[in-house]
Formats: structure tokens, sequence, C-alpha cells
């Protein structure tokens, strides 16, 4: 019983990256601050990434359900600190590179930017709604919708989104930052996979009739 009670009382991985979008928001804010917007590049850069944190706040008072379905198991002081310095002041890298760079934005960078993280945050909000509504009714493998295109679809959307930021920062080094998410969800689609088998039975005939990442590729 006791036991129980500290453990409610203990901060959850969700609260954590609420926490660190609220830190990457504040330290967008900052670059802004400190190094003056000099370009469109600054504007459409704040407006994205800055939008998208603000969006996944708001999102979670918008949908009461979503913010019980994620990322809701206690996390210890130093798993805090590390989501701090990685999602809230990594995630940052490459916003500080789009604010540190004077080279003029050209409207082609500026449209493939728009474009990735335009159909990267529809895909994702499509394929989390569908998720959420088909758990919502008991419904088990959701194999339909956006989610027939790719067993991972929600990471190749989110992937999307941040290699848009990678783009407009015009740096090869903001670039590290999509990688390491890459590196990170292809780990997690592995244990992901194994999980599945285990739970669905039909899940290996999902996997032979979808693509594991990217839609029509992989």
């Amino acid at each position: 019983m006791q036991d129980s009670a500290v453990q409610s009382s203990r901060m959850t991985e969700l609260t954590a990256i609420n926490l660190a979008k609220t830190l990457t928001l504040v330290l967008l804010i900052a670059c802004a601050l400190i190094f003056r917007i000099q370009d469109w590049r600054q504007v459409l850069y704040l407006c994205l990434h800055g939008g998208y944190c603000v969006w996944w706040l708001l999102e979670q008072w918008l949908y009461p359900e979503r913010r019980k379905a994620i990322f809701s198991e206690p996390i210890s002081a130093i798993g805090v600190i590390l989501c701090l310095l990685i999602v809230g002041v990594f995630y940052a890298m490459p916003g500080y590179f789009a604010f540190t760079n004077p080279e003029p934005l050209a409207y082609l960078t500026g449209a493939i930017a728009l474009i990735l993280y335009t159909f990267g945050s529809l895909i994702n909000t499509s394929a989390d709604v569908q998720k959420l509504t088909a758990k919502q009714y008991g419904a088990g493998l959701v194999t339909d919708g956006v989610w027939r295109f790719s067993r991972h679809i929600n990471y190749f959307a989110d992937l999307l989104r941040y290699l848009s930021f990678s783009v407009l920062a015009g740096s090869p080094w903001a670039y590290g930052l999509t990688v390491f998410i890459a590196a990170l969800y292809l780990s997690l689609m592995s244990k992901t996979e194994k999980s599945r088998l285990e739970k669905y039975p039909e899940y290996p005939q999902y996997a032979q009739s979808s693509k594991k990442l990217i839609p029509g590729i992989w």
C-alpha cells in the first residue's frame, strides 16, 4: 500500500517530457532574443519548432485520455535530468544553428521544410488519434488507416518533422539530432516488434503486408 502511494507521488515520464518541451521552447525564445531575427529562416524555425512544443503541451489538455495512455511510468531523478538534457537541450540544437546561420534561407529549402513538417505532423496526429480511438472502443491490433502503410508510421512521421528542423537550420551538424532520433526509434522498434508478436497472433500477417518504417520502401 505504501509502495503504491510512493510510486503514484513520483514524477511520470510524461511530466518529465513536458518539462523538457517547455525547456526547448524557452531555449528557442532565448536564441531569438540573443541572436536576433536575421532572416525568415529564424521566423519559420521558431514558428515550426516552437509551435510543435506548444502543441505537444496543448494536446494533452485537449485530449486528456491521451495523457493517460502515454509515458505513464514513474521516472527517477536521474531520468528527469537526462530527459531535460536530451529532450530539452539537445533537441533544441538545430534551433541554435538556425539562429546563428547568417545565410538567407532559399525559398526551395523553406518549402521542403514546410512540406516535411506538415506531412509529418498530419500523419503523426492521424496515427495517434486512430490508435486512441481504437483503444477506447476496445479494438486490438490496428492495421488499417495510416497504419496500413507502415507498422511504425508514428515514428516515420516524427522523423519527418525533426528532419524539417534540420533542413531549416542549414547546418550539417543539425542533422545529428535526426540521426540520433532515428537510432533511438530503431531500437524502440525492435522491442515493439517483439512485444507485438507475443501479444497479437495476427501480427506476422500484418508484418508481411506492411512496411516496417518507411511506407513503400522499408
